[in-house]
Parts: C-alpha cells; sequence; structure tokens
C-alpha cells in the first residue's frame, strides 16, 4: 500500500513571505490601521487571515471581513511574482510521488492557490488540495486532515503530515496521523520539537520517512 503524504503549503513548500507581508500592509493602510512590525504579522502565518487579523487588531472586529477582501485584491495582483519554491522541494516531491499519495491542506483559499501550485510547477504531484474553502473548522481542528484522506480513499495507516507550524502538528495529532515539523517555515522550532520530530526542509523530511518504509 503507498504511503500518504500531506503537506501544509505557506513555509512548507513555498516562500510567500513577501507576498503576505506586502497584502497585509497595503490593506493595513487602505483600512488606515497602523501596521504591525513584519515579525508579529509573520508569527501568525498558517492561521486564517480572519484570525491574523483578529489576533492583531482585536479592537476592529467590525472590519474584518472588510480587510479580507482588500488584501486577497492586493494579494492577487502579486501573488505569483512574488512566491517562490522553498530549497529542495522540488527533489522532495518528485521523490515523494515516486512511493506516496500526496496531498496538501492549507489554510490559504481555494481560488488562488491552484492556479499558484500550477504556476510553480508543482500542482501535477498532488491528488488533493484541500483549502480554507473546504472545511468548517481548519487547522488545528483535524476536519482538512481527515477529508484529504477521505478523498484519497485513504487511512491514518502510514499517512503523514509535513508542516511549519504547531497548528499543523496538532491538526496531524488529532486526525491520528504522524506530524513531521520543518524549521524553515514560520513557527517556533522549541514548540515544535516537543511533539514532532523536525527537519530543515521538506527534502529531508521526505528522506526520514522513506528510510522508516525501507526498514
Amino acid at each position: 500500500m503507498k504511503y500518504t503524504i500531506l503537506f501544509d503549503l505557506d513555509g512548507t513548500l513555498i516562500d510567500s513571505t513577501n507576498a503576505i507581508l506586502n497584502s497585509f500592509k497595503d490593506a493595513l493602510k487602505i483600512l488606515n490601521l497602523d501596521i504591525k512590525e513584519d515579525i508579529k504579522i509573520k508569527n501568525l502565518i498558517g492561521y486564517p487571515l480572519k484570525n491574523m487579523f483578529a489576533m492583531l487588531y482585536p479592537d476592529y472586529f467590525n472590519l474584518i471581513d472588510e480587510f479580507v477582501k482588500i488584501y486577497r485584491e492586493c494579494y492577487s495582483k502579486i501573488y505569483l511574482e512574488q512566491t517562490t519554491l522553498l530549497p529542495k522541494v522540488d527533489q522532495a516531491l518528485h521523490l515523494a510521488y515516486n512511493f506516496a499519495d500526496l496531498g496538501i491542506v492549507t489554510t490559504k483559499g481555494g481560488t488562488l492557490t491552484p492556479i499558484l501550485l500550477e504556476s510553480l510547477n508543482i500542482k501535477k504531484f498532488f491528488k488533493t488540495l484541500i483549502t480554507l474553502d473546504d472545511v468548517k473548522n481548519p487547522k488545528p481542528d483535524a476536519e482538512p486532515i481527515l477529508l484529504a484522506l477521505n478523498r484519497l480513499n485513504k487511512t491514518q495507516e502510514n499517512a503523514y503530515m509535513i508542516g511549519d507550524t504547531i497548528l499543523d502538528i496538532q491538526a496531524s495529532l488529532a486526525a491520528n496521523i504522524t506530524p513531521i515539523a520543518l524549521s524553515c517555515g514560520y513557527g517556533d522550532e522549541d514548540k515544535l520539537k516537543k511533539y514532532s520530530q523536525i527537519f530543515p526542509n521538506a527534502y529531508e523530511a521526505i528522506i526520514y520517512i522513506l528510510n522508516i518504509k525501507q526498514i
């Protein structure tokens, strides 16, 4: 039976920092809100946009929907040119594709994400894509991972979730699959190490899974 490997996207397979920060700050300027330091925004990447805004601007709850709308308009203009693959991702996916069914589980929206994957020439590797638009309860809830497994017609056996934040780890544990953490993204390494094996990039994580498979 083939293994199952699910991937987060931002900070795991792609470097979307500039696209996210620039869109975030442009939206804040339009709303005339003070712009937080980059590090405060980056530390929340992985959460849905609404949650990020609410955590940074708890006194402006009434502006959440407007913020998300403006952010997406700004993001749509720059995301392709300001997003790149992280190092060794191409090698990781070519290797993983040979022995596993691959999927993506992300909190990004469903409209632009397939276009981005196609632009980066990695869409071909994945049999399923679960975005924020597909679920009621995003990570850290188990729902998106369980939905991915269902769409792949797979069980939790020999299933892994590779991600860069504690949300990915918590979702994996909630769904009863094996979490693997990466240090190349936005998560706190010390927190990640408490719950998971941690590797510098997706390629090293795939090598680790492949070695387990071959034992």
